[in-house]
């Protein structure tokens, strides 16, 4: 007969699984881990996790992240360029560009990307409101910030004919090489925009 944790662990264990990220065995081992610990933990554990829920939204303008009432700081600096928008995929990517200190404009988070395979279309995106937000803050560059695999492509590509009739720069972040890489780790599609997005020395 085979032995297998009670119903209640196995359930807890398939949730953690539908977490990104999380396979079975860091699944089961996080399991473990939340059963060892004190029941004040896991209270103060719970209790963060319905505040947060109940109190963090996505700010209307540019859609990362801020408390329910607050205003969102990126979007009301002054000293950010107003006028210059850089569009990512989700609202993690926006601490992923504030962190290297390289961008000081406004962000568009999407929500997403095109995936047709997992009907993601348009619609589902936050593609609108940002037609809306060139407009408004009459725009003159519109960076798009997308991964460059076959969905964000597709993405990036589907943005730049929808921004075309506002006659707004779209451009896209460079791609290549990565710092302290060789030749020998990196994949041909790498390869290939390293060698069409080179520039000029001296």
């Amino acid at each position: 007969m085979r032995i297998d944790y009670p119903p209640a662990i196995q359930r807890l264990v398939a949730q953690l699984k539908a977490l990104p990220g999380l396979g079975p065995r860091s699944a089961e081992r996080l399991m473990l881990w939340l059963l060892q610990m004190r029941d004040e933990r896991i209270s103060s554990l719970v209790h963060s996790l319905g505040e947060a829920k109940e109190r963090i939204v996505a700010c209307d303008d540019c859609g990362f992240f801020i408390e329910n009432g607050s205003a969102c700081l990126l979007c009301h600096d002054p000293r950010r360029q107003q006028r210059l928008l850089c569009v990512v995929e989700q609202a993690a990517d926006v601490l992923r560009l504030e962190r290297s200190g390289a961008f000081q404009g406004l962000y568009h988070v999407l929500g997403g990307r095109l995936s047709p395979l997992d009907n993601i279309t348009p619609d589902d995106l936050r593609m609108e409101p940002l037609v809306r937000r060139v407009h408004d803050l009459q725009a003159e560059e519109v960076i798009l910030a997308l991964g460059s695999d076959v969905e964000g492509e597709a993405t990036a590509s589907y943005i730049a004919d929808l921004l075309r009739p506002s006659g707004v720069s779209v451009s896209r972040l460079a791609q290549g090489m990565p710092a302290g890489g060789g030749l020998d780790h990196v994949d041909e599609l790498t390869l290939y925009q390293a060698l069409h997005g080179r520039r000029r020395l001296g």
